[in-house]
């Protein structure tokens, strides 16, 4: 098997750090591929890194890092094995509810009465064993068993679709759901195809609610948002626009200490909190719309 390496480096913005992404596409030997990511721990810190099948060049590298402002790179030679074979191996199923989230290699262990959510192990993040995306599931789990039925379902920033796959598998409506990154959405539609829902789950590029066929569906009566705190925060008077009055917000990507700050925003905006969870040092807020 091929060796592979990795090279990670941390800045404190995101515009440096989108900089220096560009900037990796010109060494020699050039990455195979490049990630630019907040790092979801509220510091506002932005990992760089890149993916190389040669040795890269430490004094380009450190060259790069000056030159952005970002700390040195930390180069590691990855160990010769299939990671997708190691994830799958050690990627459990996930329960959250009534909602089964699982690979192909657990088809063998779905419960009777479950309502299964295939996610395949390459796709690891947003699979439900995140602790946001797991209080998403068991928040929506919750509002059915209370008697609600999605009629009008949003899933702003989807990443892998499971949280829209899921309630597209409870409620007969076609659920939409979007994500800001094109890589996202084209996963998105994989998942949905993969999990027979063709037709029910429509997957669209759109920052926030940015979309022509969002704002065609308007107003939503459930609306997920599993991002990031500041993104959760910017969107607040845009859920506002788009959610019906009674309609509820199912929200998450917040770490505990960031609770407060987003249900304040919130309900000044008319978006009050019905119930909070908290998994591990991740929360799971559920908000009504008190408009009128």
């Amino acid at each position: 098997m091929p060796k592979t390496w990795t090279a990670f480096t941390k800045l404190p913005a995101k515009d440096p750090a989108e900089a220096l992404g560009e900037a990796m596409e010109e060494l020699e030997p050039a990455p195979s591929g490049i990630g630019v990511f907040e790092i979801e721990d509220g510091s506002g810190t932005w990992e760089v890194g890149g993916y190389f099948t040669e040795a890269p060049d430490d004094i380009e590298l450190a060259l790069l890092a000056a030159a952005f402002g970002a700390q040195d790179f930390v180069v590691s030679e990855v160990p010769d094995q299939d990671w997708v074979d190691k994830v799958r191996r050690e990627l459990t199923p996930v329960e959250a509810g009534r909602f089964f989230v699982y690979g192909s290699h657990d088809a063998d262990k779905i419960p009777e009465g479950a309502e299964p959510l295939l996610i395949e192990a390459a796709m690891a993040f947003g699979t439900g064993h995140h602790g946001t995306t797991l209080g998403c599931l068991r928040a929506l789990d919750r509002l059915a068993t209370g008697g609600f039925t999605g009629r009008n379902v949003a899933d702003i920033g989807c990443g892998t679709a499971v949280l829209a796959m899921g309630a597209a598998r409870i409620w007969p409506d076609p659920v939409m759901a979007s994500d800001i990154d094109e890589v996202a959405v084209e996963v998105a539609e994989a998942n949905v195809r993969a999990n027979g829902l063709e037709g029910k789950v429509s997957c669209v590029e759109a920052a926030g609610f940015d979309n022509p066929e969002l704002a065609a569906r308007a107003p939503f009566d459930l609306v997920f948002a599993n991002i990031l705190k500041q993104p959760l925060i910017d969107l607040a008077p845009h859920m506002a626009a788009h959610l019906q009055p009674g309609g509820y917000a199912i929200l998450s990507g917040i770490l505990t200490r960031q609770a407060d700050e987003v249900v304040e925003v919130y309900a000044r905006n008319g978006i009050n909190q019905i119930h909070r969870e908290e998994i591990g040092d991740w929360v799971t807020l559920t908000l009504q719309n008190g408009g009128a």
